[in-house]
């Protein structure tokens, strides 16, 4: 399907796209007022404390009663409450779809094609791309909003799936609320076609493919992992991962990876549930190699029917230096020349 009006059904509903749900972590952050804030307003004094927010989501969180003082079992609810020095606020955070929640932060984005409905965007290893406790600044979210001011008025900047952290490689955000629609409806018939490469420390062995279709939910055991569960037992998800042998030797493996679902670090969960974890994912068993300090794992091509020029798509993006220096140490060769 490719709509060339908005798709009607919710955003961030359909069963197979990438973002499958908003984020349900929340953060409390205690704050102190400072000599030079006292007897300002609540929510004035909140600007000058959190700068990472906007005064209208900070205004929000207070109307909303997630704001409260040390000495108060209830929220304070009003923006004119004058604060007192030495006084020490909670804030109850959580993320949200909302862009204007968040500011806008000028960073180098490398982008890689762009008209007036979406943009393709090579991201690097190391850049987070929503806000959520512990990185509410210096997102891929907030450099969007810094280059592109009309994506303050689309859910989450446009942002329509996303790459892990330490993931390097192609993202396709929207520039348009009807664009964005049109993608989320897109990825859930897998219209959107998602391929990685993949580096492991252990050698492959059996035939060359191999499609691998294990449910993914959260590890009951370390609730910032996911794993393979047992739905008759746990939540969780369908998931289904094809994976190809490039090249093998008894230092490990280079695996092509196609996603035909999204579940949070699905790759990363399948190549370790079978005995192949990623290079340096210490969080899935990867064991360490330097100067490789992330998993190796990079998004390489990103291809789909443009959903209002009709126009076919195809982008590949190049192994990054830390990975074709890991895979020339392993002896391993690479695919992209």
């Amino acid at each position: 399907m490719h709509p060339t009006e908005p798709v009607p059904s919710p955003l961030f509903t359909a069963e197979d796209q990438v973002i499958e749900e908003l984020d349900t972590e929340i953060e409390e952050r205690q704050l102190e007022i400072p000599t030079g804030l006292h007897r300002q307003r609540l929510d004035r004094a909140l600007v000058q404390l959190m700068p990472e927010f906007s005064r209208n989501h900070l205004k929000h969180l207070i109307e909303d009663g997630f704001v409260r003082t040390e000495a108060q079992a209830q929220a304070i609810g009003k923006v004119a409450y004058l604060v007192k020095a030495a006084e020490i606020i909670t804030v109850r955070l959580q993320p949200t779809e909302m862009s204007q929640a968040y500011v806008a932060q000028a960073m180098p984005l490398h982008v890689v094609y762009e008209d007036a409905y979406l943009r393709i965007i090579d991201k690097p290893a190391g850049l987070v791309v929503h806000p959520a406790p512990g990185n509410w600044s210096g997102t891929l979210l907030n450099g969007l909003l810094a280059l592109d001011p009309g994506a303050a008025q689309v859910p989450r900047a446009g942002i329509v799936h996303r790459l892990d952290k330490d993931t390097s490689g192609l993202m396709v955000v929207a520039r348009t609320r009807a664009c964005m629609d049109a993608l989320v409806a897109m990825i859930a018939a897998r219209e959107v076609h998602r391929e990685y490469l993949a580096l492991s420390q252990r050698p492959w062995r059996g035939d060359l493919r191999r499609e691998v279709e294990m449910p993914i939910g959260r590890d009951p055991r370390q609730r910032l992992r996911m794993a393979v569960v047992d739905l008759e037992r746990q939540s969780g998800k369908h998931a289904h991962t094809s994976l190809r042998c490039l090249d093998s030797n008894d230092q490990g493996c280079l695996v092509h990876c196609t996603l035909h679902t999204g579940r949070t670090h699905q790759i990363r969960v399948h190549m370790a549930a079978i005995g192949l974890p990623l290079l340096a994912d210490g969080l899935y068993g990867g064991a360490g190699y330097l100067p490789l300090d992330r998993q190796a794992l990079h998004a390489f091509r990103l291809g789909f029917i443009h959903p209002f020029s009709q126009k076919e798509l195809q982008f590949n993006s190049p192994l990054p230096p830390d990975i074709l220096q890991a895979l020339g140490s392993m002896g391993l060769h690479n695919p992209l020349g």
